[in-house]
């Protein structure tokens, strides 16, 4: 897991409070491996947003590792 953006630095932040609530907002990418709708599992870099108490949302795949 890495950090990309914190607080300000986040271009949906007043987006994010308003449906999650306020909180420490991070914008976080890592590796994963994710099932697809059709059922195949590949591995992929997602993006996510984080806050404590509100925990992990708008999860996304950014892009294919394999």
């Amino acid at each position: 897991m890495e950090t990309v953006a914190v607080g300000r630095s986040i271009r949906e932040l007043p987006e994010l409070r308003a449906r999650f609530g306020p909180g420490r907002w991070r914008k976080r990418k890592g590796v994963a491996n994710v099932r697809l709708s059709d059922g195949t599992i590949r591995l992929a870099e997602v993006h996510w947003y984080e806050a404590h108490g509100v925990g992990k949302v708008r999860m996304k795949i950014k892009r294919y590792l394999d």
